[in-house]
């Protein structure tokens, strides 16, 4: 399915305190009579990823969406690091509070969603392996730079905010 949204991901480790940052592409809007999103967190060998798991150990998150300046630091975050690294640290991103959730935000990013978890939904194959974990969450507060705002219609300008969706592998639209 081409072209994808993508969340831009930030969960707090509460072990460590490690923000973790990372895209996933199997996302989108679930419900409107309460704000809902859907995101498809993959297992990788069976495992759980980090945004997975902190998101079940705090119930919180922060999703961004992408646009033409970040898309290239959002695809550095794509890498696997070990639990105690930071893709925040790593990469240099700002973050900001926020103010819903504990989860800090990534401030180049002009549209954000604070969220908790308002349900999880392991899936799985045909043997019974959970190979995705699907997570419903409940936006608290949405985010957004004025500037790619039309206040008259309340709706984002994009030909302003210019969001960026994945297509295949590294290739973006």
């Amino acid at each position: 399915i081409i072209p994808r949204p993508i969340a831009w991901v930030t969960t707090l480790n509460q072990d460590n305190n490690v923000v973790n940052a990372a895209p996933f592409s199997f996302f989108n809007a679930a419900a409107s009579d309460i704000p809902l999103i859907s995101l498809a967190i993959l297992r990788k060998n069976g495992l759980m990823k980090d945004t997975a798991r902190n998101i079940l150990e705090n119930h919180e998150l922060v999703i961004h969406l992408v646009d033409e300046e970040i898309v290239e630091v959002m695809n550095q975050t794509a890498a696997s690091l070990p639990v105690d690294q930071s893709e925040v640290v790593v990469n240099a991103l700002d973050t900001i509070p926020s103010q819903s959730v504990s989860v800090p935000a990534i401030k180049k990013a002009k549209l954000r969603m604070e969220a908790r978890l308002h349900q999880h939904i392991p899936l799985q194959n045909h043997t019974g392996t959970i190979v995705t974990d699907m997570i419903i969450a409940e936006v608290t507060d949405f985010y957004f730079d004025q500037t790619i705002f039309d206040k008259e219609s309340e709706y984002i300008l994009p030909e302003t905010f210019r969001p960026v969706a994945r297509l295949a592998g590294n290739s973006y639209t």
